[in-house]
């Protein structure tokens, strides 16, 4: 029906972009649009002459027996009302179509990265990570649905100066049999450790910036150490992923480029698109109203900027995407302006690069998550917690199933709430941690979207 009305606008209104909606108050129709405001703009006349027109029009010319009654209401929108024969077509049409109902009639041929996720070797998976998880991850299942080539990509946290830091506090306090049993809890506790201990000696800074600097000269003991805690966090990634059904094409991080970012510095250098600036090395933005970009640190150590205009490089050349999703959190506004602009100056078409910001999951308190700090809440946690709490429902609602059926339908009802919550939230904003609210099974929540769907399932089936 949505795409009949969207259809008969398009005929009457060429490719203009009216709204096409459901009414949030009841009694405003199934559906409403403002198209008639359009039509009276290029017309030259009232809003209400034009809902009058619109509506002869599509009377005139929907199919029949499709509309039972369209309603002008004040300024000029029109709110439509369908027969009980167009919905039921509506279900027929579903039933026939599957699996593909929604699908455009031809897919859509665009090649797509989207990258999310993107969490820091080393460090344990925290509520934090949620929204670039699950907000990428809809997107690129959205995109893949239309038919687009989609490249989901998990651009991983695993270089730069925390790796130094980490490395000098595990061959002081490292314990290897501890790291041997609980990988990311050891490397955890070491990481809180340092800072905790910086904050009274702060040579260690230094330490872990000389540490990282022999790392990214190569130097054997060091690179051993970082496989090692590269490997054991990708494990405990996984096992995250899997309960939540989601999958990566790419796991390339940022140390993939480390090979490139000295000839791309000698090359910006040398093309006066950096130049250097007490030492370090920047790229000036003064005609972009923007702070200029680091690129290289006095003391030699590269930055994010740097390792991010090597990848989208390398993404271009290689993929050749129509479009480059970065779902990022609002904090990082800044670096990708100054990365888009960058990749302007150096002449790379990246005019389909898009950041898609979301806001931060915070504390109760309202205060940022922070691992340094100790104040993280593991993510494994909160799935554990959710899928419990649907089971407490299930084993009360349904004690009769077996204990197989009460662990999937568990499974289902706890991650849909836990992805639901955080899709049905406003994406910009930030929003604080609430068990309450995040696992909510009740009102506006995952298991009563799901119920609804089972329902619909039914009907089709009868």
């Amino acid at each position: 029906m949505f795409e009949t009305v969207s259809e008969l606008l398009e005929k009457k209104l060429g490719k203009a972009e009216f709204m096409l909606a459901i009414p949030e108050i009841a009694g405003r129709g199934h559906l409403s649009t403002n198209a008639a405001f359009l039509l009276a703009e290029a017309e030259h006349t009232s809003p209400m002459k034009a809902a009058s027109t619109l509506k002869e029009y599509l009377e005139a010319n929907a199919p029949k027996s499709f509309f039972h009654t369209i309603e002008i209401a004040e300024p000029g929108f029109l709110n439509f009302w369908f027969t009980r024969e167009a919905i039921e077509g509506e279900f027929a049409k579903a039933l026939k179509a599957g699996e593909n109902w929604g699908k455009p009639p031809k897919p859509i041929k665009e090649r797509v990265i989207v990258e999310y996720s993107q969490p820091n070797i080393a460090k344990p998976m925290h509520v934090g990570h949620l929204r670039s998880t699950i907000i990428g991850d809809a997107l690129a299942n959205i995109l893949a649905f239309t038919g687009r080539n989609v490249t989901r990509w998990n651009y991983l946290g695993d270089w730069g100066t925390q790796f130094g830091k980490l490395i000098a506090a595990y061959k002081k306090w490292g314990d290897e049999e501890k790291l041997k049993e609980t990988p990311i809890e050891e490397l955890n506790r070491l990481y809180v450790k340092f800072h905790e201990e910086a904050e009274e000696h702060p040579e260690l800074e230094e330490e872990g910036r000389a540490e990282f600097k022999k790392l990214e000269e190569g130097d054997k003991e060091n690179r051993k150490l970082w496989d090692k805690f590269k490997e054991e966090s990708i494990k405990e990634f996984n096992e995250a992923y899997d309960i939540l059904g989601i999958h990566f094409d790419e796991w390339i991080g940022e140390s993939f480029y480390e090979k490139d970012l000295t000839p791309l510095i000698a090359r910006l250098l040398k093309e006066g698109i950096a130049r250097e600036s007490e030492g370090a090395i920047i790229i000036p933005f003064e005609e972009e109203g923007l702070a200029p970009g680091l690129i290289r640190k006095s003391d030699g150590a590269t930055l994010y900027l740097t390792r991010d205009i090597a990848n989208l490089e390398y993404r271009l050349k290689k993929y050749k995407p129509d479009t480059i999703l970065y779902v990022v959190d609002n904090g990082q506004s800044l670096h990708f302006q100054q990365l888009f602009a960058a990749a302007r100056k150096i002449g790379l078409d990246a005019k389909g690069a898009h950041h898609v910001k979301f806001g931060l999951v915070l504390a109760e308190d309202m205060k940022r998550l922070s691992t340094r700090e100790g104040r993280h809440i593991s993510l494994m946690g909160v799935m554990e917690e959710a899928v419990s709490r649907a089971r407490a429902i299930v084993d009360e609602k349904q004690p009769n199933l077996r204990e197989k059926e009460k662990a999937e339908i568990a499974d289902v009802i706890g991650i849909g709430a836990l992805k639901y919550n955080d899709l049905s939230q406003n994406r910009m904003s930030d929003i604080a941690f609430s068990w309450d609210k995040m696992l909510s099974l009740e009102g506006n929540s995952g298991p009563y979207l799901q119920y609804t769907y089972s329902r619909m399932r039914s009907i089709l089936r009868k």
